[in-house]
């Protein structure tokens, strides 16, 4: 650690409560927040009191679905919802200096095949410096360095010429409405740090990711007599091996910050449904997946892409000629985004981390991700990625973070919020 800190940053580095957020990590790990599931409100609710208790400007609102929806920026949803409530808590003062959010989602993903887990993924284990549960890398571990941060920079008492915010958001796993829905409420900042898990590097650029959903048509017939049909499965095979080969063709030239991935705009397709009856031949398959959209793309111009791959494929093929399958672009639709080249955010993270640390500084590089990264940056908000955590175990029965990881991710956000306000002092 560098002994050049000013005495602000002593005094709020000092003031960082560490078994606090191991304490506050099990907590809400324990709330079984899924994407829009009534436990999301109330994690949003448990976190505004606590956010109150700090003394801070806290607007905790319920959403208004219907207008949203309806809004032609509308970034798509795909878990049902009755409700969703926006959280954002600031320091008071401020006004006519900087303001810079530390944003992080609270929804998690459902936590799939239970018995793959060994326990109860809302029941969080320790493992030495470890947490297991679902929801403590993706992101819940980034929500509570967040916090602590903030909690850190009170507590030390320290008058800011700017502004921190804590943006806490629902329904990111399925599209960004809790980040669409802060940002057209008004809540905005010069800059905005999300804690995402980033796992030693800053993530200055997201790929944009598409749900789409294709329904082929085939002609159904008892399975005795299915000479005298159509399998929609069979049909769909072609369209299968044409969605490969668009995946390989978008993923020519691509940008140098997403160099590093093997595939950096994937397109998978995660959900096939045909039949009903396994003794008859299926007249319908419909395929649901991800289209992954490339660093400055426009989605109109990725959807395009896929069109044309499916129109192509069934004008080669009889039966899709005259039986033509339909595209649908359903659920989630995440543009891609980027922190502007050059922008002082980068460093400034860089910077703080290694002054934390003594490590050399941080790669940047991209993600091929959709994350709310991208609304922000859309709003005129340069945002990057900084957080604690392994993105590969995220959505996974292995999903853990390390202790000691967040209070370090802790340490270097209260410098960064600090320097980008103005109140680290000299």
């Amino acid at each position: 650690m560098t002994d050049t800190f000013t005495a602000a940053e002593a005094a709020a580095l000092q003031a960082i409560d560490e078994p606090a957020i191991a304490r506050d990590l099990m907590e809400v790990l324990a709330v079984p927040s899924v994407t829009g599931s009534p436990a999301e409100s109330e994690l949003q609710h448990l976190l505004a009191a606590r956010l109150d208790r700090l003394g801070l400007d806290v607007d905790l609102w319920s959403m208004d679905l219907p207008t949203l929806r309806a809004h032609p920026g509308f970034p798509g949803t795909e878990a049902p919802r009755r409700e969703a409530w926006g959280l954002v808590a600031t320091t008071p003062g401020g006004e006519d200096g900087p303001t810079v959010v530390l944003q992080g989602h609270v929804d998690v993903v459902p936590p799939g095949d239970l018995g793959q887990w060994g326990s109860d993924p809302f029941v969080p284990r320790a493992d030495g410096d470890d947490i297991h549960a679902r929801g403590a890398c993706d992101m819940k571990a980034g929500v509570v360095a967040n916090l602590a941060a903030i909690a850190a920079i009170r507590a030390a008492g320290l008058r800011l010429p700017g502004r921190i915010a804590a943006h806490c958001v629902v329904s990111e796993e399925d599209g960004g409405l809790g980040a669409f829905g802060t940002l057209q409420r008004g809540h905005t900042g010069d800059a905005c740090i999300i804690t995402e898990p980033t796992g030693g590097t800053v993530i200055t650029a997201n790929g944009g990711a598409l749900t789409f959903r294709i329904a082929v048509p085939g002609r159904a017939t008892h399975a005795s007599t299915r000479y005298a049909g159509v399998s929609a499965i069979d049909a769909y095979l072609p369209l299968h091996a044409a969605l490969a080969r668009l995946e390989t063709e978008r993923n020519v030239d691509v940008d140098p910050l997403m160099a590093d991935y093997p595939i950096p705009y994937p397109l998978a397709v995660g959900v096939v449904r045909s039949g009903d009856w396994a003794s008859t031949v299926p007249d319908l398959l419909v395929a649901e997946g991800r289209l992954g959209v490339r660093l400055g793309e426009d989605p109109a111009a990725a959807r395009a892409d896929l069109e044309r791959c499916v129109a192509e494929t069934a004008a080669d093929d009889p039966w899709l000629r005259e039986h033509p399958p339909t595209v649908a672009w359903t659920g989630g639709q995440f543009a891609s985004g980027r922190l502007p080249a050059g922008h002082a955010l980068r460093d400034l993270i860089r910077d703080a981390h290694r002054d934390i640390t003594g490590e050399p500084h941080l790669q940047d590089r991209g993600a091929p991700y959709g994350s709310d990264l991208r609304l922000y940056a859309a709003a005129g908000v340069p945002t990057l990625q900084y957080g604690p955590g392994d993105v590969r175990l995220a959505h996974s029965p292995f999903e853990k973070v390390s202790v000691a990881e967040t209070v370090r991710v802790t340490r270097t956000l209260v410098l960064a919020a600090l320097r980008a306000v103005g109140g680290a002092g000299r």
